[in-house]
C-alpha cells in the first residue's frame, strides 16, 4: 500500500507559514509524504528584490536564501503533519550543518528543493535538504528546526 503524495499550491502554502512577500520563497509543494519528504518549487525571476543588489551586473541567488527556501519546504512538511495549518505556530532555524554550495542560481533558473527528514522528536525536526535546477544539484544542507506553538506574529 502506497502513501498518497500531495500537492499544495501557493495559497496552501500560506497556511502553513507565516512567511509573505518577499520572503515566501517557495511556489509549489510536490511530492508531498507526510511526516517523511516533500519537494518545494522556486520559480527564480528577474523581479526578485534581492537581484537589486546581489549583484547588478551578474545577478545570482544569495545561497542563504535557498537555504531559506529548503527550511520553508520543511515546514511545510512539519505543518500539514502535525496539523498546524493557521495555527500561528512558527519553525525557527536552531542549527544548519553540512551547507555547500555548488552552482549558481540565476534568473530563469526553478530550483526543486528536495528535503528529507532525518529525525524528530518532539517539536524539533532535523533535515537533509538538497537543491537542483535541472538535474545538476546547486546546494545542500542539513539542519535542525523548533517547532514554536501559540506565537503571535510581529511578537
Amino acid at each position: 500500500m502506497s502513501e498518497e503524495l500531495l500537492n499544495l499550491d501557493i495559497n496552501e502554502i500560506k497556511k502553513c507559514l507565516p512567511h509573505r512577500y518577499p520572503m515566501l520563497l517557495i511556489d509549489r509543494v510536490i511530492d508531498l509524504k507526510l511526516g517523511e519528504s516533500a519537494t518545494g518549487i522556486k520559480n527564480v525571476t528577474f523581479n526578485e528584490p534581492f537581484f537589486q543588489g546581489h549583484f547588478p551586473a551578474r545577478p545570482i541567488m544569495p545561497g542563504v536564501l535557498i537555504v531559506e527556501a529548503m527550511g520553508q519546504t520543511s515546514g511545510v512538511i512539519v505543518s500539514k503533519t502535525m496539523n498546524l495549518e493557521d495555527s500561528g505556530g512558527l519553525v525557527y532555524f536552531m542549527s544548519m550543518d553540512k551547507i555547500k554550495f555548488r552552482k549558481l542560481v540565476e534568473p530563469g533558473d526553478v530550483l526543486q528543493l528536495k528535503v528529507v527528514k532525518e529525525q524528530s522528536r518532539l517539536n524539533v525536526w532535523r533535515f537533509n535538504g538538497k537543491a537542483y535546477v535541472k538535474d545538476a544539484l546547486v546546494a545542500e544542507a542539513t539542519f535542525t528546526a523548533m517547532i514554536v506553538l501559540n506565537e503571535k506574529e510581529g511578537q
